[in-house]
Order: C-alpha cells, then structure tokens, then sequence
C-alpha cells in the first residue's frame, strides 16, 4: 500500500502543480481488471455492496493482442491525498478478497 501512497502522492501533486482547482469535487475512477469474468463481476458486486458506483464491465484489448476485463468505480472526492487513500485501501483489499487487480486511480485536470 505504501506504493499506492507515493503514485497517490504524484497524482496530486501534479495535478496541483498545473493549475487543477484544490476547492472542489473530482470524479475520482479506480480502475479494476482481470481476465475471469466471473471474478471481476463478483469484486464489482462486492463493491456495488459496499455502496459504490460500480461502472459496467467492459472487455479490453491489450497491446499484445490478449483480452482482459475491467470495470471502473466513481468516487466524488477531494483532491486530497488521505481523503483518495480511504477508498484506495478499502478497494485494494476488495481486489485481494475477490481475487482480481487493483489496476490503481485517476481523475482529470479541473480549473
């Protein structure tokens, strides 16, 4: 977990260090994969039971040519590394549980 701190960490700081508004709300996506179907519907409803929002699974393609399923969860929250590191921690372990990856987190600039 402590690597998730440090890329957490960057995210931030980056997005801050360009400009993005520290005042408001992000549409935080934490991203989930793995190539068992089942095992990435179970995790989604492990966490639509927690209470998130579980996007739709979708199919991917990777660079080599191999498919993997993945699906997205939305969390509105601060722009703040600890806030971010509450659902990183809960969600991560999720992954552990239901045996697929946590694929990590990612929001867009906002001015």
């Amino acid at each position: 977990m402590e690597n998730w701190r440090e890329i957490s960490e960057d995210i931030v700081t980056s997005l801050l260090e360009d400009g993005s508004d520290p005042e408001i709300l992000y549409e935080v996506e934490h991203h989930f994969v793995c190539e068992d179907f089942v095992k990435l519907e179970q995790a989604a409803l492990a966490a639509f039971k927690l209470g998130y929002d579980v996007e739709e699974p979708a199919e991917l393609e990777l660079e080599d040519g191999s498919k993997i399923w993945s699906f997205d969860i939305l969390v509105e929250a601060e722009l703040d590394v600890d806030v971010i590191m509450e659902d990183v921690d809960k969600l991560a372990q999720l992954a552990i549980d239901t045996d697929v990856e946590y694929d990590g987190w990612g929001t867009y600039f906002q001015e």
